[in-house]
């Protein structure tokens, strides 16, 4: 339709649900952002992790693919960070190394 960067409408893409992001989730996302680039819409990635943005940058779609301006690429605590349910504690497994 016209130049992608003259586009007004911009659709934010929550990819915080994504845990492992793979090769088909990039080729989801390069497919969605053509589609939209076509119907004169910009697409912008919130939430993403850290995983995500090498995945995005090892292919070369950084650029055609970008974070939402001015925010962090994810917002929040990483499921790492999250504490256990009351009553679960994480142990030693046999095959962990011994510190």
């Amino acid at each position: 339709m016209g130049d992608p960067d003259e586009a007004s409408t911009v659709v934010v893409c929550d990819m915080g649900p994504v845990t492992h992001p793979d090769a088909g989730t990039i080729d989801a996302l390069a497919r969605l952002q053509l589609i939209a680039r076509r119907d004169g819409v910009r697409l912008h990635l919130l939430n993403t992790s850290q995983e995500l943005r090498e995945l995005l940058a090892l292919t070369g779609l950084s650029d055609v693919l970008p974070l939402c301006p001015g925010l962090p690429g994810r917002v929040g605590r990483q499921a790492e960070e999250r504490e256990q349910p009351f009553g679960v504690e994480e142990g030693d497994h046999p095959t962990d190394p011994i510190p």
